[in-house]
């Protein structure tokens, strides 16, 4: 019996990639050959390379709500792309697709469409951006992570999944965590993440309350990429990481408490592994907003506190103290949540999909 064919599509951040890295071990386990549509060089090749999928690069042009000289070019490079998705898409004949966003995503879900492969698409933020906006209409179905989103979609699309976590991070081992960045365990541990480009706002209040902090907390702080304060590399309680792939769940597990970024990606991984977080949103000034409706959520349903980025030079002290005391009323508000079962639900899409059985 031949095997069912995916593809998989999304990139542009370790954003759009990580949930369909998280889908891979059931895909292989249900017996689909796997292929990846990505941009060229961006975030996705190498993540899907080093997981050994098949890569198919496309051209691709970003899509953009501001103004750029780029707007006028960048049209021609999607028309590129999606003629390029379609000739592979023409040979390759998937029997479903599924993409998880990021403006890759719209050439090669739009040429699936039209070959008549079904597509199912994943929006983690409360609201769609514009790229999955473009691919709703050529959906079969849009899986999300808020129930606030659930009114923004079509009703005979929508369906609520939470987002796919990486198996491997529910596996992490505390004491592994304790000694990767050398602590003894004497201090609560608290774990800062800046997101895959990091955050310099939140690096920069951290460092400026470091000694502070470290009174009551060992802290494991990952920047981003050329963020590392090399002047502060031999502070004791203090580990710094640029990126973390293997041994993120170990420093997961370590951690007693959480200051995030309020990415979806990042706090749906917080969610499912119950661990209570002070969320800084990146402000509406350097984004489209949806980090500040992702974090109210979250918020809004007992998983998180919420400090803005202005706000969280003046109030990290006290906010980081309050967190901590008040842990475990976090913790229980997350173990009860239904967004923390999204692959077998994904799962059962993609299979009635690639059956023709989903209406």
């Amino acid at each position: 019996m031949a095997e069912k064919k995916i593809v998989l599509t999304g990139g542009g951040t370790a954003g759009h990639v990580t949930p369909n890295i998280a889908l891979l071990p059931s895909l292989r386990e249900a017996g689909y050959e796997i292929q990846y549509i990505g941009s060229l060089s961006g975030i996705e090749k190498k993540l899907m390379e080093d997981r050994g999928i098949p890569y198919f690069g496309i051209e691709t042009g970003k899509l953009r709500r501001y103004f750029d000289p780029k707007n006028f070019s960048d049209p021609f490079r999607v028309i590129r792309g999606y003629n390029e998705a379609r000739k592979f898409l023409k040979e390759y004949k998937p029997d479903v697709l599924f993409s998880k966003g990021g403006y890759v995503s719209v050439p090669v879900v739009r040429a699936a469409a039209s070959l008549h492969i079904p597509c199912i698409i994943h929006e983690s933020d409360m609201t769609p951006g514009l790229a999955n906006k473009i691919c709703i209409p050529a959906a079969k179905k849009v899986c999300c992570n808020f129930p606030e989103t659930l009114e923004k979609l079509p009703p005979d699309k929508a369906v609520l999944t939470g987002t796919p976590i990486r198996d491997e991070l529910l596996h992490g081992s505390r004491s592994k965590g304790l000694e990767i960045c050398g602590f003894d365990g004497a201090k609560p541990v608290l774990l800062v993440i800046g997101g895959s480009l990091g955050a310099s706002s939140v690096n920069q209040t951290i460092r400026d309350n470091l000694d502070a902090l470290l009174a009551h907390f060992d802290i494991i702080h990952i920047c981003g990429k050329d963020k590392v304060d090399n002047l502060k590399l031999t502070i004791p309680g203090y580990k710094q990481f640029e990126f973390v792939k293997e041994e993120l769940c170990h420093l997961f597990a370590a951690a007693d408490i959480v200051v995030s970024r309020a990415g979806a990606n990042a706090i749906c991984e917080l969610l499912a592994l119950h661990k209570p977080a002070i969320l800084v949103p990146l402000p509406a000034a350097s984004s489209r907003g949806d980090q500040i409706l992702n974090a109210a959520s979250f918020e809004k349903q007992g998983y998180s506190m919420v400090v803005q980025d202005d706000e969280f030079p003046d109030k990290i002290l006290d906010a980081v103290k309050e967190l901590y005391e008040n842990r475990e009323k976090y913790t229980e508000a997350m173990k009860q949540s239904s967004q923390i079962n999204a692959i077998p639900i994904i799962m059962d899409l993609i299979n009635r999909a690639a059956e023709g059985k989903l209406q």
